[in-house]
């Protein structure tokens, strides 16, 4: 190892980041690290915010699979973050499936009440067809080469069989393209077409009802971040280059060379053995020709385009009074006259508010009430160049058409994110694209120099893209960050076990 202790520097202060900073400052070889954030806060991904008279999360929203399985869950409850509910064997216990529970009530964009029944029957088919993707797992070849696809050719069969009269089998499809919708927000996905069929079924679900964090999922990285040595986290330091497999020299460390040097947007430039490189999948898609120097290899940058990532929104809505039922906890919103079997083409402008999935009712604030609705695809993006009196004004006449009352009083207030827009983020999270499989995610986790030569583990890559099975998640990212921390702290203690020649 070289004279002192090896420096490190880690891009991207999410949990991936956090994760990797936090195991490799517990390691007796104390390397000199620095996490560089391109923003003022740490998170990335997880976002709370103060809003409403309460904390509101404008990015991850549920611990997925919350029970022992799951990192972020123990972590929580470590920090005691977590209520008694969330805690409970029970509720560790469920098996969800990973889908989506179903609302508490269900309303059509005319005003009319869906029958519980009806959706409970449209539910059970859909997600009978999501769980028969998991037979195309390991598959050598698919039928189709999308979810899409393949639900659509399922679907297609089913419709002909029912026996139900004309109204009846369209509104049956237009809750199925609830689903597609809603199944496209889990996927953070424009179209369930974009997502590849043989590795959809590698996504692994963990047990437990997915939970919250009542004082917000920032606490957990907050949690994180105070455990770090104090001034290792740089905070409004966004990176323009890293320059690898070189000979670097720096004045403030004479006589020593190092392989990396990552040079700032501010002109900083910071030498390194080991860069971890924790930036989202959007950011590499935009930024790789110029983020990496000498370019990434051909196959790295190749499975960085292919890899898919979208977009997944939220719109939170303030009330002065509930319209809704004190037991109410989620609204869905059908939109008639759509169905998966056909495509529109209509412009997003008049129709960019048919992709939003319905309404969370948020548990009530002091002296608000809050609705958070979701919105994925070319749909969200869009969303994202309108003013927010445009958003408002779309969604309250959404809500008087779905209750049916043209009077409803209008939300007094608007909060929404804008993932695509953020400069640091470009997006939501990932999926494996049609195109793309399950081995494109490891090729983005495999460090540089890939080729053996050089000096060993340059760059290292972390972040819920770089995890096979976990991606798109908070969890996926942490054992990303921790595993890439283990794979450096192997090269030390290998370096320490074996005598180093004399020069």
């Amino acid at each position: 190892m070289a004279s002192g202790s090896p420096r490190v520097l880690v891009v991207g202060g999410g949990i991936a980041g956090l994760g990797a900073a936090q195991r490799l400052c517990r390691h007796p070889a104390a390397p000199h690290l620095r996490v560089l954030e391109a923003t003022a806060g740490a998170g990335g991904r997880i976002r709370s915010e103060r809003y409403f008279g309460g904390v509101v999360e404008l990015g991850a929203h549920w611990i997925h699979g919350p029970s022992q399985g799951n990192p972020v869950f123990q972590l929580a409850a470590e920090f005691g973050l977590l209520g008694e509910e969330e805690l409970s064997a029970e509720n560790q216990l469920v098996e969800t499936g990973g889908h989506v529970a179903l609302p508490s009530v269900s309303c059509t964009s005319s005003g009319t009440r869906v029958s519980p029944e009806l959706v409970t029957e449209m539910a059970s088919l859909f997600y009978g067809l999501i769980d028969r993707t998991r037979e195309f797992l390991n598959a050598t070849e698919t039928p189709m080469a999308s979810v899409g696809e393949f639900l659509k050719k399922e679907l297609s069969q089913q419709v002909a069989s029912w026996t139900e009269d004309e109204d009846t089998k369209k509104l049956k499809l237009a809750i199925l393209n609830t689903f597609f919708n809603i199944e496209c927000c889990v996927s953070g996905t424009h179209s369930m077409d974009l997502v590849a069929l043989a590795p959809f079924g590698e996504y692994t679900v963990l047990p437990g009802l997915d939970c919250t964090l009542a004082g917000g999922y920032q606490g957990l990285t907050n949690c994180i971040l105070a455990s770090l040595p104090k001034d290792s986290m740089v905070f409004d330091k966004p990176v323009k280059t890293i320059h690898w497999n070189g000979s670097f020299q720096e004045a403030a460390f004479p006589g020593e060379t190092f392989p990396v040097l990552v040079e700032c947007e501010d002109g900083t430039r910071l030498p390194a053995h080991h860069v971890i490189v924790t930036v989202p999948l959007g950011f590499l898609k935009e930024h790789q020709d110029t983020f990496f120097e000498p370019p990434l290899p051909a196959k790295k940058a190749e499975v960085i385009r292919k890899i898919g990532f979208g977009t997944n929104n939220k719109i939170f809505l303030e009330f002065e009074e509930p319209f809704w039922d004190p037991d109410c906890k989620a609204i869905q919103v059908v939109w008639e006259d759509t169905s998966p079997l056909q495509d529109t083409a209509l412009s997003l402008q008049d129709t960019w508010f048919k992709k939003l999935i319905g309404f969370l009712v948020l548990p009530p604030f002091e002296s608000s009430h809050v609705l958070c609705g979701f919105i994925a695809g070319l749909e969200s993006e869009f969303m994202e160049t309108l003013s927010d009196e445009e958003v408002l004004l779309s969604l309250t006449q959404v809500l008087r058409r779905m209750t049916g009352n043209s009077q409803l009083p209008a939300a007094k207030s608007v909060l929404r994110s804008r993932w695509h827009s953020a400069p640091y983020t470009r997006g939501s999270y990932s999926y494996v694209a049609v195109g793309s499989t399950g081995d494109d995610l490891d090729v983005l986790a495999q460090p540089l120099p890939a080729d053996g030569t050089g000096t060993q583990l340059q760059i290292l890559f972390a972040g819920e893209a770089t995890h096979r099975t976990f991606y798109s998640t908070t969890h996926g990212a942490l054992l990303s960050g921790w595993r890439e921390a283990d794979r450096l702290i192997s090269l030390w203690d290998s370096q320490v076990q074996q005598p180093q020649p004399r020069l």
